[in-house]
């Protein structure tokens, strides 16, 4: 294994579509500079860090390797990839107890080799196996970060960005709750440049934005994707990486991203996502918005969906 001194080493457990497509993006954007794949399936992981390793000379030097749980020790960010994937016609929930099976198998020992590690987790259903890895072993809340709802709030800017004709980057809008069905766009705080969404496309002459339609894309964008090619991992990829580079670079970037829940909006005991700082340590702080009481009930609906998977699971 690569000598970690004073760079910065992420491991990735998942050697799959979208665990290698995470290792190709660390590698083009000079994110990291060791990369551990780890995956059940050896030759799988051997191959693509070898397909990655031998292009390295076109981009930033990086240290890429296949190893065991073991070779995760040491690492500043472990990217939680296992499981099953979703198949077309599938919703993430249908996943639930395979993957929550993998995970209690896998993470206690990942979690002994890497105790200090931020951990990212992508594997789905995102805000039950984030629940499940605070569950099953001792890593604090602020250490365990779900991808969660980081993805659908890109989604949503770049619909959103479309409509008006801007760039996402201008478009400060938010999508809450579960990675899933049961998601909401809090659009009391959706704004362009101060401006509230309404105004904006009053005073530029846009036709108004429904509301209830760009739900309706955000929430399906993923399974339209996997209906046409079989799979997402591109976004994913990109969404997981600025999650890293936050971390690493110690950004204190503010994004939604799926946490263990205390007394926030009437909730507790449950993993969504709400607004985050993201630094060093994992979760900084929490931010929570003032929401209207419509807005406010749409995210405690998002909540007892999500319980009431938990509380069909066995962990």
């Amino acid at each position: 294994m690569g000598d970690n001194k004073g760079g910065k080493k992420i491991t990735i457990l998942g050697a799959g579509n979208v665990g290698a497509t995470i290792a190709y993006t660390f590698a083009v954007a000079g994110t990291c500079s060791d990369i551990v794949l780890i995956d059940i399936n050896k030759e799988k992981a051997k191959g693509e860090a070898m397909d990655i390793r031998q292009g390295v000379s076109f981009s930033h030097n990086i240290e890429v390797f296949d190893g065991t749980y073991d070779d995760a020790a040491g690492s500043d960010i472990i990217v939680v990839t296992l499981g099953l994937a979703r198949k077309p016609g599938q919703t993430r929930l249908d996943l639930a107890q395979a993957n929550v099976n993998i995970i209690k198998d896998v993470m206690p020992q990942i979690a002994k080799a890497a105790p200090d590690a931020i951990y990212v987790v992508v594997s789905n259903p995102v805000d039950i196996i984030t629940y499940t890895i605070l569950k099953c072993t001792d890593l604090s809340p602020n250490q365990v970060i779900g991808s969660g709802t980081a993805l659908d709030t890109s989604r949503l800017r770049s619909s959103i960005a479309d409509h008006v004709g801007l760039s996402p980057n201008s478009i400060h809008a938010y999508v809450f709750g579960e990675h899933g069905d049961t998601s909401m766009i809090p659009w009391s705080i959706t704004n362009i440049a101060g401006i509230s969404m309404e105004e904006y496309c009053a005073a530029q002459e846009h036709r108004d934005i429904n509301e209830d339609e760009i739900i309706e894309e955000v929430r399906k964008a993923g399974g339209e994707v996997i209906k046409r090619k079989g799979a997402t991992f591109y976004a994913i990829a990109l969404t997981v990486n600025k999650i890293c580079d936050n971390i690493l670079r110690d950004s204190n970037n503010i994004m939604t991203v799926s946490t263990l829940i205390k007394d926030r909006y009437g909730i507790n005991d449950v993993c969504l996502s709400l607004p985050a700082v993201i630094g060093a340590n994992g979760i900084e702080r929490n931010v929570d918005p003032t929401l209207t009481e419509t807005e406010i009930k749409k995210l405690q609906a998002s909540a007892d969906a999500l319980k009431n998977v938990i509380s069909q699971l066995e962990f």
